[in-house]
């Protein structure tokens, strides 16, 4: 890694953890600048705003969680299981909830689609390969798979990224789901447990688990 690369990398590792520790709203630049060591002319040399500093935090949540889900992708879990970790997997850890509740704010709503755009071109190859999978164990039947998978995670994203849904809401998505897969009834209803939004790892630890 270049030494400028070396020092755009510290300034959003500072910002993330001040992001945590302080809440977004209560981390200025200066405080970033101040723990980096920096002139505040490197610092915009960088990033142009704290809003750009935050999305290229949240794309480097991102590029973690992907890392996690191709791990999981090669794993020998069943696909339906693969799935469920997958999932699970590009969701925000518990202690990042404060950087996704400033995504959220109605300034960042154009960032906020971005960063949901890119999320899902990252995830749709992934899970395209898991329903390959499926369909190869007899799990699912479908064609269009990308269309199908891009589909369900739009849904997906609109209906539950505000929280305001209801038990109807999740039974008929799962109806959706099946349907655009190919699976048999009720046998996507760990959707509905997913919706809670577990912790990666308690997901893994629930898949070991199962293979015992």
């Amino acid at each position: 890694m270049k030494k400028g690369e070396r020092r755009k990398q510290e300034l959003l590792d500072i910002a993330y953890r001040m992001f945590i520790s302080k809440g977004y709203e209560n981390t200025s630049i200066d405080d970033i600048i101040n723990e980096a060591g920096i002139a505040k002319g490197t610092y915009y040399y960088y990033f142009k705003s704290k809003e750009q500093t935050l999305e290229a935090v949240i794309e480097m949540m991102i590029e973690k969680e992907t890392e996690a889900a191709v791990s999981i992708l090669d794993s020998d879990m069943p696909a339906l299981q693969k799935m469920v970790a997958i999932i699970a997997s590009i969701r925000p850890e518990p202690e990042e909830q404060p950087i996704e509740g400033a995504l959220m704010r109605p300034e960042n709503i154009i960032m906020h689609q971005r960063i949901k755009q890119k999320l899902v071109e990252k995830v749709v190859p992934l899970l395209s390969k898991v329903v390959e999978e499926g369909m190869e164990q007899g799990i699912f039947s479908c064609d269009y798979i990308p269309e199908r998978v891009r589909m369900m995670l739009i849904l997906s994203n609109e209906l539950f990224d505000e929280g305001s849904f209801t038990d109807r809401d999740i039974d008929v998505f799962i109806d959706i789901t099946e349907k655009l897969l190919g699976a048999q009834k009720n046998s996507m209803d760990f959707i509905r447990h997913l919706i809670a939004a577990p912790a990666p790892s308690d997901v893994q630890t629930a898949n070991a688990e199962d293979k015992r």
